[in-house]
């Protein structure tokens, strides 16, 4: 989908901040988001490309406005509610209480058997048996297709519609433009692809500078 969390190549946001020695969390909640992941992903609530779809559909400036670990709890947040593990009175309620309440001790954990889902629990890989050889080979030009698609993708903006050529084969993989959406893993072989920096952003790139993707079959044509 077009949506706020595809920046690349996008201006006025200022160049990425590097944080020296950055730990892995800055408080102890953000860990919690992780584990809180993991356990709903392993229970078999949603796969991963639900997850980022989940991200993916926060409101643009509250996007912008979070941070990593917020984007993350606010997708979470809204799958649970979309497959009825939550509610949204039940947080609506949890959440006035701590407001009233901060140092409030949190709640027993419920049973894992509450988060059980009917869906088998996600595998450990993405790699798939193929079904058919690759259609392309290392070093074919190849030309992205221009999508702008309403679900998830994994095809980033700046690269619709462009110019490149195979520098690598990844092997074949699960779609995840069906994946997320209940439409089968339908695996696709998966290509590195080298595209020049100024076919992608013009003028506005270094020169000689290459950006590599890696991009599933569907999104590839013959040059």
């Amino acid at each position: 989908m077009d949506g706020i969390h595809d920046l690349g190549g996008m201006h006025g946001f200022g160049p990425v901040e590097r944080e020296e020695n950055e730990p892995p969390f800055h408080a102890p909640w953000e860990a919690a988001v992780v584990a809180l992941m993991r356990a709903s992903r392993a229970a078999g609530v949603y796969n991963i490309d639900e997850f980022r779809h989940g991200v993916e559909r926060m409101v643009p400036a509250v996007y912008l406005g979070s941070t990593y670990f917020e984007r993350w709890l606010d997708g979470i947040t809204r799958l649970l509610v979309e497959k009825g593990v939550i509610s949204t009175e039940e947080l609506a309620e949890r959440t006035a209480r701590f407001r009233e309440h901060p140092d409030a001790p949190l709640p027993a954990a419920a049973p894992t058997p509450a988060w059980r889902s009917s869906a088998p629990p996600e595998p450990a890989s993405s790699f798939r048996a193929p079904a058919a050889p690759p259609r392309f080979a290392v070093g074919a030009a190849v030309l992205t297709r221009a999508l702008h698609p309403t679900g998830h993708t994994r095809l980033p903006r700046y690269a619709r519609g462009k110019r490149g050529v195979i520098a690598a084969h990844r092997g074949c993989h699960v779609f995840p433009d069906t994946n997320a959406h209940h439409r089968g893993e339908q695996p696709q072989h998966v290509y590195g692809v080298r595209f020049d920096a100024r076919e992608l952003w013009s003028e506005a790139a270094e020169p000689n500078a290459p950006v590599y993707l890696d991009l599933w079959e569907s999104y590839l044509l013959p040059a």
